[in-house]
């Protein structure tokens, strides 16, 4: 007899990337930055009351939200912080879409959209990505939600905003733009979720990526206030602890630190995916800090990701028919770069 509830009881659940503990590694496999978080953090951990603790929270993170509503120039009740946007995601279903509904997303894309569906006991609705793996534009009526990864994971690639826009004014739900790895790209959709006619779109945001900090759980989103009230109102009671409202107004505090690190990793990208095209990969376009990858046809991507991790150097790969072919690289610093492409020359990729 399961005690689990019916519809999850063959859930498979979300798998993680590989976490490795190796001297000397070179870990490019999770799309963390290579770079350490704003001074600001160790500041504000240093100063950080630890007897404080013994107190709860602020439940609405008013302080954070009223600074990131500074940032992006909206009221601070436009602004919804979350336990990681992974949290956010898991609101978003629970908030906006009723059981036996459908959630809309691209594929290939990030791989929990389809697990918190089944959560949600509603059904993961993908809709294929164009051969080159740009978006194509889904139908207004698609689903009851859509969720929009921009740019887009684990494929790097860029949908102009002005084509979000304009699917968010003919799309019939509630839509979610997810731009983990927005600071790297040319442009996003954070216009678009401030808007004053915008009551429908959400745009979120982690500081996982560009702020270095992965290892704090900190998201948030951007939208019509109706939206971030509904979703305030389904969270957990204290879903962001002291700790991580502290660090997280610390480091966006630091936007100049913040936006150097991203220049860094874009031009160690742009560099990376040069040599590689030059050796016979077929790189994609990137808005992203990492890049997805097709080595020379005579060659595997899964013999090469195998090769490398050997070498204890870390890559991701997704078995598949559409992304078998490919390799995600996260880009690292200059010398886990040369470290990488000393293997692949070894190996003669």
């Amino acid at each position: 007899m399961s005690f689990v509830c019916k519809h999850l009881e063959h859930l498979a659940g979300y798998v993680p990337g590989e976490q490795p503990h190796f001297p000397g590694m070179v870990k490019l496999n999770t799309n963390e930055n290579p770079y350490p978080p704003s001074p600001n953090v160790g500041k504000a951990l240093a100063a950080f009351d630890w007897q404080s603790l013994r107190r709860y929270p602020d439940p609405v993170c008013r302080q954070v939200r009223e600074h990131i509503a500074s940032l992006h120039g909206c009221s601070p009740n436009q602004v919804f912080i979350g336990n990681g946007s992974d949290e956010i995601l898991s609101l978003f279903t629970r908030t906006f879409v009723e059981a036996g509904g459908t959630i809309g997303y691209f594929e290939p894309t990030y791989s929990l959209y389809s697990v918190l569906a089944e959560i949600r006991d509603a059904r993961g609705k993908p809709f294929p990505l164009n051969e080159d793996f740009s978006c194509p534009m889904p139908p207004e009526d698609f689903a009851d939600a859509f969720v929009w990864t921009n740019p887009n994971a684990p494929t790097s690639r860029m949908t102009n905003p002005e084509i979000i826009a304009d699917f968010s004014q003919r799309f019939k739900g509630v839509l979610l733009v997810d731009e983990a790895y927005a600071d790297f790209a040319p442009a996003n959709c954070m216009p678009l979720a401030v808007a004053s006619k915008n009551t429908n779109t959400l745009v979120m945001r982690t500081l996982s990526k560009s702020f270095s900090l992965a290892g704090i759980r900190f998201g948030y989103c951007i939208g019509p206030e109706p939206l971030i009230d509904a979703l305030y109102r389904v969270k957990d009671s204290y879903n962001m602890d002291a700790l991580a409202q502290a660090v997280g107004m610390a480091a966006l505090t630091d936007m100049p630190h913040m936006r150097a690190n991203v220049a860094a990793i874009i031009k160690t990208r742009e560099s990376l995916s040069k040599t590689l095209s030059q050796r016979g990969w077929h790189v994609l376009p990137s808005a992203t800090n990492f890049l997805f990858a097709a080595p020379p046809p005579t060659t595997s991507a899964a013999a090469i990701f195998e090769t490398l991790r050997q070498e204890h150097v870390f890559v991701r790969y997704f078995p598949g028919k559409r992304t078998g072919q490919y390799l995600r690289i996260t880009v690292g610093t200059p010398e886990e770069t040369a470290r990488l492409l000393d293997v692949l020359s070894r190996i003669g990729v």
